[in-house]
């Protein structure tokens, strides 16, 4: 920590002066900025039978894309830094990149997080509450680790549903709820929703804005912008994009 001593008022002044100008100098006013979001949801291989396999990233995948993020310039963030940035000025590294994962899968904890752990890189956890409870998800006492070490938590639900098709009781319980539930079990805010599946329309929406969130993420392709707070695209990683296939996307 610096000391400083002062001879007199006319130097005291002239620090605090000086001060002030670089505090001014490192505000920003909000911005326009876009982001990418990137979307992830297991970090492993496939087993044989995974209905989904294209969810699926290879942990040699993942660590070679976090080393070309690093070696890029980029800074991962959280989506909440981005929102303050987009809407109050707040500070933003000059690459940001958020680095999400859907549902809540072991393998975040077991291989995910260490290549972020090493760059003091947060992650966003848009958990679905149910997979706490199923075998291969996320365990109370990971999702603590993670938050201890400053990742963000999103609410993706209570069971993983198609929003679209729920009366208005049962849209309202899954996307008010969840929020409730992680809030009270983590004690940490949760700001920020994920569409299941990529499912939602303007019923949806209504319904995610009045359960107090700041905004929502789909599976739409690009980057997130202000203008579209609850339909924030997200750059999809699939298995097989590698390095390439990742820099093809956020290069296009």
């Amino acid at each position: 920590m610096t000391t400083y001593r002062f001879t007199s008022a006319a130097a005291m002044l002239a620090a605090l002066a000086f001060v002030s100008s670089g505090l001014s100098a490192t505000a920003a006013k909000p911005s326009r900025t876009p982001v990418p979001i990137l979307m992830y949801h297991v970090i492993a291989d496939p087993p044989n039978d995974a209905p989904y396999p294209d969810l699926y990233v290879t942990e040699r995948d993942f660590a070679g894309q976090m080393r070309w993020l690093a070696r890029r310039g980029y800074q991962a963030v959280t989506q909440r830094q981005v929102w303050n940035h987009w809407h109050r000025g707040g500070a933003l590294p000059p690459k940001p990149v958020v680095i999400s994962f859907d549902d809540g899968y072991r393998s975040v904890a077991e291989a995910a997080w260490p290549h972020l752990q090493r760059r003091s890189w947060p992650g966003v956890l848009n958990l679905t509450v149910k997979n706490l409870h199923v075998s291969g998800g996320l365990s109370q006492y990971k999702v603590r680790q993670l938050l201890a070490d400053g990742w963000e938590l999103a609410s993706h639900t209570l069971t993983h549903p198609d929003l679209p098709g729920l009366d208005p009781r049962a849209l309202t319980h899954e996307v008010s709820r969840s929020r409730a539930v992680l809030r009270a079990k983590f004690g940490v805010p949760v700001d920020f929703f994920c569409y299941p599946a990529g499912r939602y329309d303007a019923r949806v929406i209504r319904a995610v804005r009045q359960a107090g969130y700041l905004g929502a993420t789909t599976t739409l392709e690009g980057l997130a912008r202000p203008d579209a707070p609850f339909e924030l695209r997200r750059v999809r990683v699939s298995r097989g994009d590698g390095v390439d296939g990742l820099t093809g996307k956020l290069d296009a």
